[in-house]
């Protein structure tokens, strides 16, 4: 494990709270990523420095630190330049590291499809291509006069050409990918059962939610960023009404300014969230920032323009609360959110109802008596969901769960009689 220093540059009206969450979170992310931290430094300054980002004597004092203790890497949370990245690890002598890079690495551990992997690598292309920088006037040739002129490329240039030839490759790989979600979401959006996507903060128990209500042994870790490659599996809703299910979708974590390189990457993956039938929103309320984790997962779905009545609010953790801190959360629930404790199975039955009372309220049971040779069974599963059905004397019978209008629809079309 490399020995790591987190630093974070905050405005003189930042309060303390904040700025403890914020490095709380960085220092996470640092461990993630298979470092230790050993030292947490950050100062309050009216205007960042140009050279340094920090004050001279606050990085004279990181350096003391640094060179005393033999630490092998310095993560900033702020996002720093070319140049100030450049003159830290010229001052430091030592690894600098800015939030954003960190992330990419802790994804490039994480994703094992090979979609995952070509976003993050877009994502790694993306941010490196700005900060290519020759190591003196000799290496451009855009600098011009003596010595810097002559046919072929400079080895920089040849790099930054490579890079923008690979991104376009992967670009097409993934619309290639955007193409086929689009068609598997057609056949889907044919289908009579809703698909629900999880979503929220890192850490926020989307995870163990998912596995709670599928039964499916899926990866879980205290890690952020544990799972990037989403996840669809069948839950059954027969605790609220027999027959009735849905299809339910894990998707990445978000995390405060989440970096814009990973949200234009991870695009063929947040569309899933566009087209979700309905999204729950896993909201980890034993953090004691909870509420701006909530707000940073609201504004991406803002910026997706995801509508809000499509969001159903999951409220993670009450094992972790107080006794009658949890009652009060239970007793005073709404029809837009849902208090549980995913490790403990606690109230599911009543989440479960809830998406059925968003989706399926206007489901009904029918029975259809019809000609053989008017309609076969895969055409029913189409726009209904099957409960039973028999054939007898070239006759049909079939009992589904549909909406009115649908039901409608199919009286019109094929006739048959419908009870």
């Amino acid at each position: 494990m490399e020995k790591s220093i987190i630093v974070g540059v905050f405005e003189i009206d930042k309060k303390d709270f904040e700025i403890s969450c914020i490095l709380e979170e960085l220092e996470l992310l640092t461990s993630s990523a298979g470092g230790q931290v050993v030292k947490i430094f950050f100062q309050k300054k009216k205007t960042p420095d140009n050279k340094f980002l920090m004050g001279k004597g606050k990085a004279a004092e990181i350096k003391n630190y640094a060179c005393a203790r033999h630490i092998d890497l310095i993560v900033f949370y702020n996002h720093l330049s070319n140049v100030q990245q450049r003159n830290l690890e010229v001052f430091f002598d030592i690894k600098v590291i800015d939030r954003t890079r960190l992330i990419l690495d802790i994804f490039a551990t994480r994703a094992r499809s090979l979609e995952g992997k070509l976003q993050v690598e877009l994502a790694q292309l993306l941010y490196l291509l700005p900060r290519l920088t020759g190591k003196g006037i000799l290496l451009s040739r855009l600098g011009g006069g003596i010595g810097t002129r002559g046919p072929g490329e400079t080895k920089l240039e040849v790099d930054r050409r490579r890079i923008k030839k690979r991104i376009s490759m992967i670009n097409k790989r993934l619309s290639r990918v955007l193409k086929n979600r689009d068609i598997q979401r057609k056949n889907r959006d044919a289908f009579p059962v809703p698909v629900v996507s999880l979503v929220g903060y890192t850490s926020a128990g989307k995870s163990t939610l998912f596995k709670t209500m599928t039964g499916e042994e899926v990866f879980i870790s205290k890690q952020l960023f544990s799972t990037l490659d989403p996840l669809l599996r069948r839950v059954g809703l027969n605790e609220i009404e027999k027959g009735y299910y849905f299809l339910l979708s894990d998707t990445v974590g978000f995390i405060r300014e989440m970096p814009r390189e990973l949200l234009k990457s991870f695009r063929a993956t947040l569309e899933e969230l566009v087209h979700a039938d309905l999204i729950m929103h896993v909201v980890d309320i034993s953090q004691n920032d909870y509420l701006n984790q909530k707000k940073e997962v609201e504004k991406v779905l803002a910026e997706m323009k995801v509508p809000d009545d499509r969001i159903l609010t999951v409220f993670n953790k009450i094992d972790l609360m107080d006794a009658e801190m949890d009652h009060e959360m239970l007793s005073g629930r709404d029809i837009s959110s849902a208090f549980v404790s995913a490790k403990e199975a606690r109230g599911i039955i009543n989440l479960k109802r809830l998406i059925f009372s968003k989706y399926f309220k206007d489901y009904q049971k029918y029975s259809i008596t019809m000609p053989q040779n008017l309609m076969n069974l895969n055409s029913f599963k189409h726009w209904a969901i099957v409960t039973h059905h028999s054939e007898k004397r070239n006759m049909v019978h079939v009992e589904v769960l549909c909406s009115r209008e649908k039901m409608i629809k199919f009286k019109e079309k094929f006739g048959g009689y419908v009870k």
